[in-house]
């Protein structure tokens, strides 16, 4: 916690004195006005698991990570001369993440117990006078074993003053590095070794143990992976009380889907690399219903059915219930219950065999079921946090457990400055 708190002043020194200059005049919302800052975001995490089912070790072992997360998110508002809103958003966030089972990648040493995530994005959006809106994302995001990178185009329209429909599409075009166990590497087909490196004989370059050096590390090879959704929401506002809205998505992935250095054990206790199809469809559907209790209370609940061809069925129910204490205080305790069956291709522990064509032990695919219950603190008072520049702060804690002995905590803090 103490690092989130460091991290968190060090930002808020570079930004406060940006804010603390006067505006000039606001012209009026009917001209057109360039681009300008509107808020910034700052959001940093700290998030702690502990669990016995690695994949890395086959379904067993440590699963122990901490992950410490820190973002920043700057909004730009202007309007043209059609008197059309356009808005730009920026942002950059860096996870810096440590797991135990990472130390088992390679039996022999290989790095990896610890990585860090930097995931930078940009997105622009257009509304027009009447309500309806165009715009597109670019996404990035890039890890020691992947890289990611992502785009959105996203529109929506108004139908009437209490209808809007919402559409996205999108693209993930990532690359997995293939660091394979280096146990699983056949003797009698090594024709040359590295301290970190292996050829084999039909020309495949995989990871070893024994250190590791960053040029080397960008001399792993990689497969592809693809994921495209199609999203369509329909939102209703019923009455001054009561706003619904129905969601779908449609998502395939096509490419390398497991991670190579996910072992399996079978029943005769060989171990092997995790082996899924190379593509996968899914299919969820979302229900939301916000219904407005008074002045003060706001029920809100949303419901999701899942299904994909991996012979996965998943339920999620959540319920949230923002209270306003005072005009600058609210608390919104949240709790949220998933149940999904089995994928076709799980199972535990030296429970698969020679005759499975595709076989995984990673319980994230296995039956289960887990709630994750907690609050979020908004706090808004009228001469702000700091001072007026910084208006809101939000604190929010949950606690997440599992049917599979898997449990976690996080913390969450979040600022927003004007």
């Amino acid at each position: 916690m103490r690092r989130i708190c460091l991290t968190l002043v060090g930002i808020f020194i570079l930004f406060l004195n940006g804010f603390a200059q006067s505006s000039k005049p606001v012209d009026t919302v009917y001209e057109s006005k360039p681009l300008r800052l509107d808020e910034i975001n700052l959001v940093s995490s700290y998030y702690s698991q502990e669990g016995n089912h690695s994949a890395v070790t086959g379904g067993v072992g440590n699963e122990h990570v901490t992950d410490l997360s820190n973002g920043i998110d700057v909004k730009f508002v202007g309007w043209d001369s059609k008197h059309s809103k356009h808005t730009l958003g920026v942002g950059i966030g860096i996870d810096h993440h440590t797991a135990a089972s990472s130390a088992y990648v390679s039996k022999t040493g290989a790095s990896g117990t610890q990585g860090t995530r930097v995931y930078p994005s940009a997105n622009w959006n257009v509304e027009s006078i009447k309500g309806n809106s165009f715009g597109i994302g670019v996404y990035y995001s890039g890890e020691y074993n992947y890289t990611s990178f992502g785009l959105e185009l996203h529109t929506g329209k108004k139908l009437s003053s209490n209808t809007e429909i919402n559409g996205k599409v999108s693209g993930f075009f990532d690359k997995v590095k293939m660091i394979y166990p280096s146990e699983l590497i056949p003797a009698s087909e090594v024709v040359q070794t590295t301290p970190t490196t292996i050829t084999t004989a039909s020309g495949r370059t995989i990871r070893s143990g024994g250190g590791s050096h960053d040029d080397e590390e960008d001399n792993i090879p990689s497969s592809s992976r693809n994921t495209f959704t199609a999203s369509v929401s329909l939102t209703q506002i019923v009455n001054t009380r009561m706003q619904l809205s129905l969601t779908t998505d449609l998502v395939a992935q096509d490419g390398y889907l497991g991670l190579p250095f996910h072992r399996v054990y079978f029943t005769d206790g060989s171990v092997h690399v995790e082996n899924l199809p190379s593509s996968r469809v899914k299919l969820p559907v979302g229900f939301r219903l916000n219904y407005f209790l008074g002045d003060h209370i706001v029920l809100r609940t949303f419901y999701r059915y899942y299904t994909d061809n991996w012979g996965i069925k998943a339920h999620t129910v959540q319920f949230e219930l923002p209270v306003k204490i005072t005009s600058f205080f609210s608390i919104a305790p949240y709790y949220r219950y998933y149940t999904q069956t089995a994928s076709t291709y799980f199972a535990p522990y030296e429970a698969h065999t020679s005759a499975d064509k595709y076989y995984t032990s990673n319980y994230s695919l296995s039956a289960l079921t887990s709630q994750f219950a907690g609050a979020n603190v908004h706090l808004a008072p009228p001469a702000g946090i700091i001072n007026r520049h910084i208006p809101a702060m939000d604190i929010r804690y949950g606690h997440y457990i599992q049917s599979t002995d898997l449990y976690a905590n996080v913390i969450t803090l979040a600022f927003t400055f004007k």
